[in-house]
């Protein structure tokens, strides 16, 4: 049995907003983060929605090529939140906006 199209990506789309609030409301870096995975997360629901719906494979294709992406945008996303933590003691986003090296 499968799930109908317009489910998914409705429940993809409802994913991308929750998303999408917690990037623009939040201050704090790490919850910003966690909301681009979130969209991206919803992004891969459709990919695979769409991959099952028209019975093809490249959207499945296209979502490990998105894992292995976001994996590594994980690792340096953590990497500069540890850098920023050690530099300011802070993580609150607003306290970040200059460009001083």
């Amino acid at each position: 049995m499968m799930i109908p199209f317009g489910h998914a990506l409705s429940f993809a789309a409802a994913l991308f907003v929750l998303g999408l609030t917690c990037v623009l409301l939040r201050r704090q870096v790490i919850m910003i983060l966690i909301g681009v995975e979130i969209m991206l997360n919803a992004a891969s629901l459709v990919f695979v929605s769409a991959s099952a719906y028209w019975q093809q494979v490249d959207g499945q294709v296209f979502v490990i090529l998105l894992m292995a992406i976001t994996a590594a945008e994980v690792a340096v996303a953590l990497a500069m939140v540890v850098y920023l933590w050690r530099r300011k003691r802070t993580l609150v986003a607003d306290e970040f906006n200059g460009m001083s090296g």
